[in-house]
């Protein structure tokens, strides 16, 4: 907008009741204003909008400016005032459009946001970086028809729109189509192999882990650790792509590297305490159940002290345990699973098919479920 300021000064109601000094000076400090918040130096731009608006408190630039600087300081509810102002004289402001929607969006108020943004479009319906923000919102609010429509759009008339890419791997992975998601963030890996985002690899490792391809995911996730080794999300996706892949001695690796950064993460806790489980060491896996315990309850760590006392023949406290978690979680069908396989090896296939019963009288389907309770019970009937 810098380049925009020759005049500013002859934009307002109010220009003609100035000097021609006082006029002058307006107009240097908007040039001055805008350099200040093109360099980020945000408290002196905010100074020089100030002293603009105390000599002409309608002056369209200096109230975008001012709503600028506010908004890049996050102060998003003050900026909102000073674009409303400036639409009150000047409707079809594009700068004060574009900042207001910004601010919206900010404040998760999507749907306002897009309202502004198709207000923008009217007045330049080919501005491909408002039309990418739409897109986004509509993504937010989880319009998938309408997200898709605009991306594809913006890819008609730059097929190579990065952020539109990025936009439309995110909104096919929300909407769980991921080898869609795959084929729009390979292409930006593509796009820029000397510049890659890390972002795009743990995000393409991520397509992989939730489509089960574990394997295929590891390169991704390694190749972000090379670039930030202490990446969370690359060292949660490894480590969960060996659980995957059932391979609990490298995923314990990992989930003690997070550890290392975050000993207090309760779910990381529990998973390492799986690890340590499926390695068959029980004293390391309950020493991590218990730290996830204290810090606040898991069902999952309070499961897997239940699995250590079935798998020591303590079946009664196993049980006792197992049928708190599922007075927890009603729904989750591992848990009857796991308190019915409690029940076999205990010898008690009577109170392990009632386990299955109840949760099959909850109206889920789980054919795995349906199967051992007719197994159970052609067992108990012959």
């Amino acid at each position: 907008m810098e380049n925009l300021f020759d005049n500013d000064a002859e934009n307002s109601a109010e220009a003609d009741e100035l000097t021609q000094e006082q006029l002058n000076e307006i107009s240097e400090l908007s040039k001055k204003g805008y350099q200040l918040l093109k360099e980020g130096l945000l408290d002196r731009a905010e100074t020089c909008f100030s002293e603009i608006l105390d000599l002409d408190p309608s002056n369209n630039y200096a109230l975008v400016g001012m709503g600028d600087t506010l908004r890049k300081s996050r102060h998003f509810q003050d900026a909102i005032k000073y674009y409303q102002n400036c639409l009150k004289n000047n409707n079809g402001n594009n700068y004060a459009l574009f900042g207001l929607a910004d601010c919206y969006k900010a404040l998760h108020q999507y749907n306002r946001a897009i309202d502004i943004w198709e207000e923008y479009l009217t007045h330049d319906d080919k501005n491909i970086t408002v039309l990418t923000r739409i897109a986004d919102a509509y993504r937010k609010v989880r319009n998938f028809e309408k997200s898709n429509e605009i991306y594809q759009q913006v890819l008609s008339m730059e097929q190579n729109n990065s952020y539109c890419l990025i936009g439309l791997g995110h909104l096919n992975y929300d909407f769980r189509d991921y080898e869609k998601a795959l084929y729009y963030w390979e292409k930006m890996l593509e796009m820029n192999r000397s510049h890659i985002d890390i972002r795009v690899l743990t995000s393409l490792g991520n397509c992989h882990r939730k489509m089960k391809t574990f394997r295929e995911g590891i390169p991704y996730f390694e190749r972000a650790l090379k670039m930030q080794p202490n990446n969370f999300y690359a060292l949660f996706g490894l480590a969960d792509c060996y659980r995957g892949l059932h391979i609990p001695d490298q995923s314990v690796i990992y989930w003690n590297k997070i550890l290392a950064l975050d000993p207090k993460n309760k779910v990381i806790l529990t998973r390492a305490g799986d690890a340590f489980r499926n390695l068959g060491d029980n004293t390391k896996a309950f020493e991590y159940y218990t730290k996830a315990l204290d810090i606040e309850f898991d069902i999952y760590a309070v499961l897997g002290l239940a699995i250590i006392n079935r798998d020591k023949g303590n079946y009664e406290e196993a049980s006792s345990t197992m049928k708190t978690v599922i007075e927890k979680d009603p729904k989750n069908p591992r848990f009857y699973l796991e308190c019915a396989d409690v029940y076999r090896k205990w010898k008690k296939d009577k109170e392990a098919l009632e386990i299955l019963s109840d949760f099959l009288k909850t109206g889920i389907k789980n054919q795995v479920i349906q199967d051992m309770y007719m197994e159970l019970k052609a067992t108990i009937m012959a």
